[in-house]
């Protein structure tokens, strides 16, 4: 299987700093890039490489708490997860029996080490107090691609002329469509759509959502903050996407300057990858399916508003 991507991450028009990021971690190799890097390009490594069995992993994180918190609090998070993921002599590799642990497996262990080392900071330095982010990450590992989602940063599979959202939000207005109080429609403009329930950093415990989708031939993931999903449906990402015939990298940067053009009050960061390869199937007809993980035992959630202190 070979992976094509880029990744872009902007400031926007009204933030006075970028306090969102992202990670493309190549497992086999090592290789990495990331926003903090300040790279505008991907390393010519992974421009376009063979996925190897130790697999791919790919996140979008969005900080929150304030310029300085913020900022910490996202750059942390996707530092914290490529360490755990890299260091050889981790242990993260393999259970208590000393069994190879799968790929979504290992990065939710990194998920809950970067959620502790957030936290920590955030009690330990009065300038980070009350810091958080979001997290959205896919592993990627044979013919599966498997999220692992903290907030609502979101994932999107385009197949053909379709595209389809792989994570579920974990907002409050999205509580409030599961429950039947709101529709989509209303969820798009609601007074509390910003509101979070869960955050890295915001609290000792943490309950990921993890999702998957198995792939096919010609697939591409999209990886945004909410900067961009704020700012435009899926179909019109989708269109975006089209247009570029097969540019990823122009691609990126249609979507970001769209969000601009739209008001761009947020920082705004998409990462996109197509997969391709004999390995995978060839394109089906019938509609991509996300498959849903049952949540593990739920710890006490507390809404956080993005760019804000945990809401009490």
């Amino acid at each position: 299987m070979f992976v094509e991507l880029h990744a872009q991450t902007d400031i926007g028009r009204v933030r006075q700093g970028n306090e969102d990021n992202f990670l493309v971690l190549d497992l086999a190799s090592g290789e990495s890039w990331s926003g903090s890097d300040g790279a505008q390009e991907p390393p010519d490594g992974i421009r376009r490489f063979e996925v190897g069995s130790e697999g791919l992993v790919l996140i979008v994180s969005d900080g929150m708490g304030g310029a300085l918190a913020g900022d910490v609090a996202s750059r942390m998070a996707v530092e914290s997860v490529r360490e755990m993921l890299t260091e050889e002599d981790s242990g993260h590799k393999t259970d208590d029996q000393g069994a190879n642990v799968s790929l979504v497996d290992c990065l939710r262990n990194a998920t809950g080490y970067a959620n502790y080392a957030i936290h920590r900071k955030s009690l330990e330095d009065p300038r980070c107090s009350g810091m958080g982010a979001t997290l959205t990450a896919a592993a990627i590992a044979g013919n599966t691609m498997d999220f692992v989602q903290v907030g609502d940063s979101r994932a999107y599979v385009i197949r053909g002329d379709e595209i389809k959202l792989a994570t579920k939000d974990q907002s409050l207005v999205q509580q409030l469509v599961d429950v039947g109080q709101i529709t989509e429609e209303d969820a798009e403009t609601h007074m509390f759509r910003n509101v979070i329930l869960q955050a890295l950093g915001a609290q000792s415990d943490l309950a990921p959502v993890v999702s998957r989708v198995r792939l096919q031939r010609g697939d591409i993931m999209l990886l945004c903050s909410d900067g961009l999903s704020g700012k435009m449906r899926a179909e019109e990402m989708l269109q975006i996407v089209a247009e570029s015939r097969a540019d990823l990298a122009a691609a990126c940067d249609a979507l970001v300057k769209e969000a601009n053009k739209r008001g761009g009050e947020d920082n705004i960061t998409v990462v996109l990858a197509r997969f391709d390869g004999e390995d995978l199937a060839a394109p089906a007809p019938e509609p991509i399916t996300v498959e849903l993980a049952a949540l593990e035992d739920d710890p006490t959630l507390h809404g956080m508003e993005d760019d804000t202190s945990p809401i009490p």
